[in-house]
């Protein structure tokens, strides 16, 4: 099975968003709507992390003694969020 497509992954989450913030608009919850977009902001970030990283370990490699090992991609990436 192969993976969905980075940009109807985007949009989908984009249309989440998008009617929950469009109802708030309707009722004029000017609160719900800030904290809606900052919510999308922050999701939409962390979503292109994950499809990045998703990207490089799916990524055929020409050179198969390369030397890169995605575990330990993602067990520096795990060091160094700890760091914060």
């Amino acid at each position: 099975m192969s993976p969905r497509p980075r940009q109807q992954i985007l949009d989908n989450l984009e249309s989440v968003y998008r009617e929950a913030y469009d109802r708030a608009r309707k009722t004029g919850d000017e609160r719900r709507m800030a904290d809606l977009d900052a919510a999308y902001q922050r999701e939409q970030l962390l979503l292109e992390v994950l499809l990045d990283i998703r990207d490089g370990i799916g990524r055929p490699s020409a050179k198969k003694d390369s030397g890169a090992d995605p575990i330990a991609a993602l067990d520096t990436i795990r060091r160094i969020t700890k760091l914060r």
